[in-house]
């Protein structure tokens, strides 16, 4: 028989001659595949796909439509710069924490951290500012870039924000409002 070509022996199983003439036992080969392939064909009888046998679910999303308000009160300022901590109140109850940041005459950027119950949910923002005598106003759009636990998937972009400041006490008054995905 020519070098490594295959012959099959009734009493002892698959066989295969070496580069050297001599004969090489494949059983042990032939049976690990076998039993991969039983495996294999046992997960797929139990009716679990791939994805499920290396551990991944797929969670259905669902939307939530915010209307909150918050009222905040002066934690820190540092130049044009204010901390703000409050109660949100609305669809989702909770911890409210602005960080405001005049970055010109006419705009301001926001960082807005929501804790209710189960989660956290952090957005930003850019938004117009405008100054009334004591009182300062902004209307922007927000985006909800993370959240943790129960919101822990949590999205949404163009979401409406506004609100004011009393600029001698530092207390903001601010409302929120859209469509946020988990």
């Amino acid at each position: 028989m020519p070098c490594g070509i295959g012959s099959y022996d009734v009493s002892g199983g698959p066989k295969k001659v070496g580069s050297f003439g001599g004969r090489v036992r494949t059983r042990s080969l032939l049976v690990a595949g076998m039993v991969s392939a039983g495996a294999l064909t046992g997960v797929a009888g139990f009716g679990v796909d791939a994805s499920s046998a290396v551990g991944t679910s797929a969670v259905a999303a669902r939307t939530i439509s915010l209307n909150e308000t918050g009222h905040l009160r002066r934690t820190s300022s540092s130049g044009l710069k204010l901390n703000e901590q409050g109660s949100a109140s609305g669809t989702i109850k909770g911890t409210i924490y602005i960080h405001l940041n005049v970055v010109s005459p006419s705009r301001v950027t926001a960082e807005v951290n929501i804790y209710p119950s189960g989660g956290s949910l952090t957005g930003s923002s850019s938004a117009s500012y405008r100054v009334n005598g004591g009182t300062a106003s902004f209307s922007g759009k927000l985006s909800i870039n993370r959240g943790t636990g129960s919101y822990s998937h949590a999205h949404g972009s163009g979401l409406s924000f506004s609100g004011t400041i009393q600029r001698l006490s530092g207390s903001v008054t601010v409302h929120l409002s859209g469509r946020l995905s988990t």
